[in-house]
């Protein structure tokens, strides 16, 4: 029994309002979208991709050193595992791997886009340079989205999971185990 001087005050938890799963599976579709087809070429056509990237009469890696045929594959391999891992979540989301290929991507390209914006005198124009590091930093972009997305996806006031397994909310979560 409570003291009738102390006042028992209940405190309203405003609802928390999640984001729509598809926004987390739109922001990793554009990184399978973009990933697969870059890689793809860097993987199997390196001499193409190093003299045309990225198309349209431009050619961006051909002005930063000579050819090197085993940098380029690694790079587009290296492009593909990722592009294959956003698949992956775009097939099995849960918050943990929504975390891995944000991660992931944000491991690759932070160090890339720093490099070419160093750079990107070497680029011809200015055109060139802005294209290339908006295009380079909406990986980033799309990566601390993907992350704010999933740790919003499982903070709620009302439901405590353990954040680094539990899976994606909503129409997701009905259909899909969680890690473990």
């Amino acid at each position: 029994m409570t003291h009738p001087a102390v006042a028992v005050h209940t405190q309203t938890v405003p609802a928390f309002r999640r984001p729509s799963p598809i926004w987390t599976k739109a922001l990793l579709g554009y990184l399978a979208a973009t990933g697969m087809p870059i890689g793809l070429w860097q993987l199997l056509w390196p001499r193409s991709f190093y003299d045309e990237f990225p198309g349209f009469g431009r050619a961006w890696v051909a002005v930063d050193g000579p050819y090197n045929e085993h940098l380029v594959r690694d790079v587009g391999s290296g492009t593909l595992a990722l592009a294959v891992l956003a698949v992956f979540a775009l097939v099995r989301p849960s918050a943990l791997l929504v975390r891995a290929v944000a991660l992931g991507v944000l491991v690759a390209q932070v160090p890339h886009v720093v490099y070419h914006v160093a750079h990107a005198g070497l680029l011809p124009t200015t055109a060139d340079r802005i294209l290339n590091t908006v295009l380079l930093g909406s990986g980033i972009a799309v990566s601390l989205l993907l992350l704010g997305l999933s740790c919003l996806e499982v903070s709620s006031p009302a439901r405590p999971s353990t954040p680094s397994t539990a899976p994606l909310s909503g129409a997701m979560a009905s259909r899909i185990p969680p890690d473990g």
